[in-house]
């Protein structure tokens, strides 16, 4: 089956962790010896294959950062390069030709970061940007993977516009809204182009942990009062939000993502969702500290509390293998525009809110290409975006 090329803005942890990972698969994919290796060969995956593809079938064709310890890199090396702090999971990837190139700055660079020179911060590089649409259309990249800095406003809406402009797929896995934005969606759809978003999940994290919470509650007939989402790590993107003003739509989409979950609105005093301190020697470890407080029959006390630890990274790329290869299946269909399914399977703050079992039910029969007819409409169980960013 031929690769699915992919471009990728943003060359830091979440890129390596999913580059590694590719190889990780791709390599015990070729040992049948004994069954262990077979069972290895599907770790960690929530679903092997999606309409056909594999993990290991993505291949990277354009890379784009603003380090210069990475700027002129090959990508196999650059995902290793400070200030990549994620673990290791696959050391020696084989040769691949393709050079970081020079991304345009814009906002994809927080001003504080000069203020950490000891933290082995951005270093940006001194070299002119490249033609970002001369480069996706000369390398024949197929989907654009956004994994630019929390707060990129302006370079995430210059590389959706670079898609939309080389009929590019968009996957956009940061708290920039593009996808779930009616303009844009509106955009791509009139383009014929499917894309993804906005802001990944993590396979087993902070957000996908709390959602299952909150739903828990109401299933059981308890209602939530009150509840807190508390995360500290110490990569970058943690350092880069330390600057609060770069974090209101990740904000929104976090506490979106878990408030969509409920029947009934929450007052903005009672949930809070959202990052909450760098700790250098963290690295690429989050941990997520949860808290729920409601009330059950007749109004007894219900309390949780919950410490998650997790490499925020590798978590992430659980999911983006499976959005990159579900993208490339509605490209192959000749589907355009904001994948709604997808997105609400697979990303925090997608166009269309569901409870991650009936999201996960209606990807399953898109994937299978079948009518979810057995399916109840995607509104019966989700509130309006409105009401959960309230």
């Amino acid at each position: 089956m031929r690769p699915i090329r992919i471009a990728i803005v943003g060359v830091g942890n979440c890129a390596s962790s999913l580059l590694q990972g590719i190889e990780w698969y791709r390599r015990r994919s070729t040992d049948f010896a004994t069954r262990d290796a077979v069972r290895e060969e599907h770790l960690g995956l929530m679903n092997y294959e999606i309409g056909g593809y594999r993990p290991f079938d993505i291949e990277v064709v354009a890379a784009f950062d603003v380090d210069g310890r990475k700027v002129g890199l090959p990508v196999e090396e650059t995902i290793f390069s400070p200030p990549n702090n994620t673990m290791v999971l696959q050391r020696d990837l084989p040769a691949t030709e393709v050079f970081v190139q020079m991304s345009p700055v814009l906002d994809g660079v927080a001003e504080h970061m000069a203020d950490y020179p000891d933290r082995q911060t951005f270093v940006v590089a001194d070299e002119p940007a490249v033609d970002v649409e001369r480069v996706l259309r000369a390398s024949g990249a197929e989907i654009l993977l956004n994994y630019l800095p929390v707060g990129s406003e302006a370079a995430t809406r210059f590389y959706a516009e670079c898609a939309l402009n080389t009929g590019t797929s968009f996957i956009n896995c940061i708290p920039v809204f593009i996808v779930s934005d009616e303009g844009w969606g509106r955009r791509f759809a009139e383009s014929g182009i499917p894309c993804v978003g906005d802001e990944i999940k993590a396979q087993v994290g902070a957000t996908i942990t709390h959602r299952a919470l909150a739903r828990l509650m109401v299933e059981r007939g308890a209602r939530l009062d009150r509840t807190y989402q508390l995360n500290t790590g110490g990569n970058t993107d943690f350092l880069n939000m330390l600057n609060r003003d770069r974090l209101a739509s990740k904000k929104i989409s976090k506490t979106a993502a878990v408030a969509s979950q409920l029947p009934y609105e929450m007052s903005p005093d009672d949930i809070h969702i959202g990052p909450s301190d760098f700790v250098p020697w963290q690295k690429d470890n989050k941990l997520c500290f949860l808290r729920l407080e409601g009330r059950g029959f007749a109004g007894f006390p219900v309390e949780m509390e919950l410490r998650l630890s997790v490499e925020d990274s590798p978590n992430s790329a659980g999911c983006c293998v499976d959005a990159i290869r579900a993208c490339k299946l509605a490209r192959d269909r000749g589907i355009g525009g904001p994948l709604e399914d997808i997105s609400a399977y697979l990303m925090k703050h997608p166009p269309r809110q569901m409870t991650d079992d009936h999201a996960r039910r209606r990807v399953e029969a898109f994937v299978s290409h079948s009518p979810p007819t057995d399916l109840p409409s995607p509104d019966s169980d989700r509130v309006d975006l409105a009401h959960a960013t309230a």
